[in-house]
């Protein structure tokens, strides 16, 4: 890989500091990639103009990302089925009339959409899109800002994803961990689940926020002026029907997506046991291709229990379900623009560039401290923590054997910094369709979320510190 050096920085610094200048994520996102092409072009405007465009292009090579953008069409089409039908507008009714004349009526329905967030752990885009859809219309009832909605979504499903083994995310990480033989994956990864601070206590403070009220700098200043302004923004369909119009499908999603994790990697040749089996075929099964099956099921299942219900025919359904991908277009561009950004950066070697400069401050009890802060640092820039995950388990593994750190203290650092960078950048996908998904201003998300991240962010460093000493 070509060295660029500090050049490999200027591509996504760009982006995210005009994104947050201008608020035009695309131009933003589009201007960082056409320069980043432009320095590994050497100047020459043409060639970077050109090596953007096939930029785009190259997305699509990947199956992951195909998948993942091949994926957000049709969890649209299922959203859309799902208010045809009056399934959310059923569950919306049901939850008010569960909460009705209860005391902090808002805290109760910002900790609903939260625990829904959590407990969607299969996937942080479905986990992401089912909350910002689904609860936008109670939230906006109930004059709750929708940035809040947009970082309960954010902030209760990578943090969840990360602690569960049994997802994409752990299948991921596990693969990522079989590249050194003198290590368990699944052991090692279930082993550092008690020390991945920045996942726990962001989950510990978005449910103290929904329940107490409490609001702080940005946040507190949207809620403010949410209430002196705001009308209802949304409507929805005028059709209620039963709450499970809404639930079967999404709990077939969820539930399926294991099974298909578990199908794809499945080999009757591998030896031992059934449970070895299934933790070798986690291991091999192919995350996204297991979330893009569960979301076809589910989507499926949606579709036949409303005709049988005799609330759709042919033509409603391919009318609704073009309608749903229609409102996720601007979502899969600013997917692609992500991707492409996070190619770029990989390109560029922004990662190891970053790494390789900070490893020489790396001593044994700070090295989970400092590698947190790597990690979180390389996503903010290159905005993907799986990526930033790659970058720093083929780095940090090997230095905590070198160093004699805590290995794992050191994954888990690695995975709650991917995470913690993760959320305060701009150019992630996660933020993007956090904001998309929940109806708000995306840069405004991010001003909004950036503060209570930070805070937690800081809380595990300090708890990092500690951790690197004792054990």
């Amino acid at each position: 890989m070509t060295d660029y050096g500090f050049w490999s920085l200027i591509p996504p610094l760009l982006a995210i500091g005009l994104a947050i200048k201008t608020k035009q994520v695309v131009f933003s996102l589009s201007l960082g990639i056409f320069v980043g092409y432009l320095i590994i072009q050497g100047g020459n405007v043409f060639e970077g103009f050109l090596s953007t465009i096939s930029a785009f292009v190259e997305v699509f090579q990947s199956k992951g990302n195909t998948r993942t953008i091949v994926l957000t069409l049709i969890i649209g089409a299922l959203i859309q089925l799902i208010k045809y039908s009056g399934g959310i507008n059923g569950f919306i009714n049901w939850v008010q009339k569960k909460l009705s004349g209860q005391q902090n009526l808002k805290g109760k329905i910002q900790a609903t959409s939260a625990l829904t967030g959590f407990l969607i752990f299969v996937e942080s885009n479905i986990s992401i899109l089912t909350v910002g859809t689904i609860f936008r219309p109670l939230f906006d009832k109930h004059k709750i800002p929708r940035e809040k909605l947009a970082y309960l979504a954010d902030s209760s499903s990578a943090p969840s994803c990360v602690l569960f083994p049994l997802n994409a995310w752990g299948a991921y990480v596990m693969g990522l961990l079989l590249a050194f033989p003198s290590l368990d994956p699944f052991k090692t990864l279930v082993y550092s689940i008690p020390f991945n601070f920045y996942a726990i206590l962001t989950l510990v403070f978005v449910f103290w926020l929904s329940f107490s009220g409490r609001e702080y700098g940005e946040m507190k200043k949207t809620a403010e002026r949410y209430n002196e302004s705001n009308d209802e923004k949304s409507h929805t369909e005028n059709a209620t029907s039963s709450p499970l119009n809404m639930v079967i499908p999404i709990a077939v999603m969820v539930l399926s997506m294991p099974f298909f994790l578990i199908y794809g990697g499945w080999d009757p040749s591998l030896a031992g046991g059934f449970a070895d089996k299934v933790w070798n075929s986690i291991s091999n099964g192919s995350g996204s291709e297991a979330v893009l099956n569960a979301c076809f099921t589910g989507f499926l299942v949606a579709a036949i229990m409303y005709f049988f219900q005799k609330m759709l025919t042919i033509k409603t359904f391919i009318d609704q379900s073009f309608k749903g991908m229609n409102e996720m277009v601007v979502m899969a561009v600013l997917m692609v623009l992500a991707f492409a950004i996070g190619n770029l950066c990989n390109e560029l070697g922004t990662g190891i560039y970053v790494s390789r400069v900070t490893s020489a401050w790396l001593i044994p009890e700070v090295a989970p401290a400092l590698i947190f802060v790597i990690s979180g640092f390389i996503a903010f820039a290159t905005g993907t923590s799986w990526g930033t995950f790659a970058i720093m388990i083929s780095i940090g593994v090997p230095l905590s054997f070198a160093v004699d750190a805590n290995i794992y203290l050191v994954i888990s650092a690695v995975l709650g910094g991917g995470v913690f960078g993760d959320h305060c950048s701009p150019i992630s996908d996660t933020t993007l369709i956090a904001s998309v998904a929940s109806g708000c201003d995306h840069i405004d998300h991010v001003r909004t979320q950036l503060p209570y991240a930070l805070f937690t962010g800081a809380l595990s460093i300090v708890f990092y510190l500690i951790a690197g000493f004792i054990f």
